[in-house]
């Protein structure tokens, strides 16, 4: 990114935050063999008034470069908490915890603030970390994840098969759930190799009584296959594109009405 666009960047971001304007939009999470929803994860969109959508990848680093992912992330989570009220009680709100905010003591007092504010209870808040952060801030991490976890919180560990977690990290961190990275589902119909990978990774998951989800699964082929292999939930364009509040009760509804 070239200096000048960065500035211009951060300057418009400081602007966004300040007024609001990116709005939690929230990816729906199904279990595979009925397809039934069972939770939203909630990412952010940024939709800037002359230049369009800009996109979390460009975002989120520029926010936790210039300080200003706490306010963000305190935002984000806030709108997603009290969209989350609204649903069943059995749907679940999940968010991403990156490494920035595990290094900020007061992280787990403004997420349990925040449950509390909005009335959502914290068995139905799901924390995702990827493994590379975890392995990179271990201490922070334990120490963090282990109190939310101690309030009710679940944990879950995002982008798993990528990074460098081990099975001492699956069982001392006693996560919830694994989500299996959507590369790994890219490859599983054409390569012998790739699949193999996602048997092996749902039953190391499974002899440690952790529930598997899968990412960016984009075909009922993928889906079938995931079946197969034991994989519990999945998330994808199979199902549906991030989706705004809003729509979320709509989607809700809908299916209410086809049980």
């Amino acid at each position: 990114m070239h200096v000048q666009e960065r500035q211009w960047l951060v300057q418009e971001l400081r602007i966004a935050v300040e007024n609001e304007s990116i709005r939690a939009y929230f990816k729906p999470s199904v279990e595979l063999k009925t397809k039934r929803i069972i939770g939203f994860e909630a990412v952010p969109r940024w939709i800037h008034s002359s230049f369009g959508e800009i996109p979390p990848d460009r975002l989120i680093p520029i926010a936790e470069e210039c300080g200003l992912i706490h306010e963000l992330g305190d935002q984000l989570l806030r709108q997603a908490c009290t969209a989350a009220v609204l649903w069943p009680e059995n749907v679940l709100l999940s968010i991403d915890v990156l490494s920035s905010q595990l290094k900020d003591k007061k992280f787990k007092t403004r997420v349990l603030d925040i449950l509390h504010e909005t009335g959502l209870p914290p068995e139905r808040l799901e924390i995702e970390i990827t493994e590379s952060t975890l392995v990179r801030n271990l201490e922070a991490a334990q120490e963090l994840l282990g109190g939310l976890r101690e309030a009710g919180v679940r944990v879950a560990l995002d982008n798993f098969g990528t990074g460098y977690s081990s099975l001492y990290h699956l069982r001392n961190f006693k996560m919830d759930k694994i989500k299996i990275d959507g590369s790994f589902i890219r490859g599983m119909l054409s390569e012998q190799e790739e699949a193999g990978i996602v048997r092996a990774l749902v039953g190391l998951a499974h002899g440690l009584g952790i529930t598997v989800a899968a990412e960016g699964i984009q075909d009922s082929g993928q889906q079938a296959s995931l079946i197969l292999t034991g994989c519990e939930q999945g998330q994808g364009h199979l199902y549906s594109d991030a989706i705004s509040s809003e729509r979320t009760m709509g989607v809700i509804e809908a299916e209410m009405l086809t049980l």
